[in-house]
């Protein structure tokens, strides 16, 4: 082969490669602006209360008011234990270590007049 051809095919190739890493960097970063301006219209757009929710992500009212145990089961997929079907094991959570939540009382109104 021909050197000057040699160096043409390198020149190519490489131009190729590096206009495919470019091209990649851009849209990834791209992908990470659109998915970080959803999140944030998502969190500013719903002002929620905080939820119960444990480290093992389930509700508080899924565990026992004594023991504080978890009382729900978790299901184990079949690709994990090499079975066709999916199977259920209790949650290994050993207590609640999520916010707790405020008690609510009621209160009367005594601003109207009309109470008491």
């Amino acid at each position: 082969m021909e050197p000057v051809s040699m160096v043409i095919g390198a020149t190519i190739a490489l131009g190729g490669f590096l206009f495919g890493r470019l091209m990649t960097q851009r849209q990834s970063r791209s992908t990470l602006e659109q998915q970080r301006r959803r999140e944030q219209a998502r969190v500013l757009s719903s002002p929620q209360n905080p939820q119960p929710l444990c480290g093992c992500n389930h509700h508080l009212v899924f565990h026992d008011q004594e023991t504080k145990r978890c009382q729900t089961q978790v299901v184990i997929p079949g690709r994990w234990t090499g079975q066709a079907s999916s199977t259920y094991r209790q949650c290994m959570c050993q207590g609640y270590r999520g916010p707790l939540p405020l008690d609510e009382y009621y209160a009367p109104d005594y601003l109207n007049g009309t109470d008491g």
